[in-house]
């Protein structure tokens, strides 16, 4: 994209934001300005013979009906101000001291200078996966672009996972007295390749039970050589095939996060376990730091008391300036939890870890998004109890079911979104989202799993990194 183009864009961001926000501004304004004395008319209902509820059958107010949107854009629009602004001045920066991977400051340091052509290390790291790693290697050994090495981490393993992954043509690094999981076996193998690493030599982590697309490190390389101030590249993940209800639930949510990246082109919230790619530059400044802008234990990569490292090792690279991205050229293809149980492990550990990780770092300019999030996630749980409640607070108090206009075109607006947004996942995805209430119930679920972890860390209750075993499952990489 050339100067004048990139100008314009940026231009062209400022006035949607810039024209968000009045619109914002001014309908909560008019809406404020435009309020009477009247009192509107309600209904008094007897719920179950004791309770009474008020409940009003008309469409709300046009003015009520403006402060929500308002207030909804004005959020919006902040958010996204901030963000924009935070983003621009980490790239412009050029304080090596507080900033040392910003992408002015890496331009800087390696402008006139052939590092070589790019070579890619990839390491797997392992416990007990032998039904399923041999899968994993061979979609790295099929790659348009080879990888120089395949190392797959085996850590603490008492199957047969070493003598797959031998049989697969991989080298092994067997991790020695680790007791610090996923994290504290990375830390080993990374003490070993990373000294012989250069500056175009990456290094990617990837899951035992992933699938990458044929074309994933071609897309890597690509990118990585076409942009120096590149620190990590990250895949867009969706749901293997299988494993019932509860695994369509998974594929739908993954693919709405997709598409939500696509639509931030490529902006990632979180670089994903499955498969991202580093620069050995961004890995040794991380460890350079631990101790010092960064939490953990100094010379460390991964901070091994996390319970989710990658989200952690995210925001080590964001606080540090990096740039980081998630292309849609870069899928893979993971794991769906089989059981309840399993999703609720899982989806504990992964909201309770984000809390901590958020809890350590504390306010920063690279965690400012992050708190928003998190403060949306909690107003969504509010306000899907309240609805849930007050659906069942109305089936209960009337004597016939009565159909309200207006709010049934709300819903109606709503079951389009969702089925829109999952458009990409086939007609079982598109079926599943037109149904609506099942989806509203997984997502109560996984709301249940969000106040879970805040009680958790509200009463002091000690995190445990609790592991699911899996069944294999014939894996097939999204278009």
């Amino acid at each position: 994209m050339t100067t004048s183009g990139r100008l314009g864009l940026q231009r062209t961001v400022g006035v949607l934001i810039f024209g968000t926000a009045s619109a914002g501004a001014g309908l909560l304004w008019w809406s404020v300005s435009d309020t009477d004395d009247k009192a509107p008319e309600s209904t008094d209902g007897i719920v179950l013979g004791a309770w009474h509820l008020l409940y009003d059958n008309e469409i709300p107010a046009l003015t009520t009906l403006a402060a929500a949107a308002g207030l909804a854009l004005l959020f919006a629009a902040g958010v996204a101000l901030l963000e924009r602004r935070i983003t621009n001045r980490a790239r412009r920066s050029d304080d090596a001291g507080r900033l040392p991977l910003s992408p002015r400051h890496v331009m800087a340091q390696t402008r006139g200078q052939f590092h070589g052509e790019a070579t890619l290390t990839v390491l797997v790291p392992a416990h007990n996966e032998g039904q399923c790693i041999a899968d994993t290697l061979a979609s790295l050994f099929e790659q348009s672009y080879p990888p120089k090495r395949v190392i797959v981490v085996a850590d603490n393993c008492t199957d047969d996972t070493i003598a797959v992954a031998v049989r697969a043509g991989a080298e092994v690094i067997e991790s020695r007295d680790n007791v610090h999981k996923k994290a504290g076996a990375l830390n080993q193998a990374l003490a070993q390749v990373l000294p012989g690493q250069g500056e175009n030599d990456l290094v990617m982590v990837m899951d035992a039970d992933t699938s990458l697309d044929a074309g994933f490190l071609e897309a890597v390389v690509r990118r990585m050589s076409g942009d120096r101030a590149l620190m990590a590249i990250g895949g867009m993940f969706y749901g293997e095939d299988g494993k019932g209800l509860i695994g369509q639930f998974q594929r739908n949510e993954y693919t709405r996060y997709a598409r939500d990246l696509r639509r931030r082109r490529g902006r990632v919230f979180v670089l994903t376990g499955t498969a991202t790619a580093f620069r050995p530059r961004a890995l040794r400044t991380i460890a350079e730091e631990r101790g010092k802008m960064l939490p953990g234990v100094p010379g460390d990569v991964y901070d091994t008391l996390v319970l989710t490292e990658d989200n952690e090792i995210t925001l080590a690279l964001k606080t540090l300036g990096g740039l980081i991205v998630s292309p849609a050229e870069c899928t893979v293809v993971t794991e769906v939890m089989p059981t309840w149980r399993g999703l609720w492990v899982q989806r504990l550990r992964w909201q309770r870890g984000a809390l901590e990780n958020l809890g350590t770092y504390g306010m920063r300019p690279a965690t400012f998004r992050y708190w928003a999030q998190q403060l949306g996630i909690g107003y969504g749980v509010i306000a899907l109890l309240a609805y849930l409640l007050m659906m069942t607070l109305m089936t209960l108090s009337f004597d016939a079911w009565v159909w309200f206009p207006f709010w049934l075109g709300t819903g109606l607006v709503f079951t389009a979104e969702r089925i829109l947004t999952v458009w990409r996942g086939g007609w079982r995805a598109r079926l599943l989202a037109a149904t609506l209430f099942p989806e509203l119930f997984y997502a109560l679920f996984l709301d249940i799993v969000y106040l879970k972890g805040i009680v958790d860390m509200s009463v002091g209750r000690t995190a445990t990194w609790q592991e699911v075993v899996q069944t294999p499952t014939r894996r097939k990489v999204a278009a």
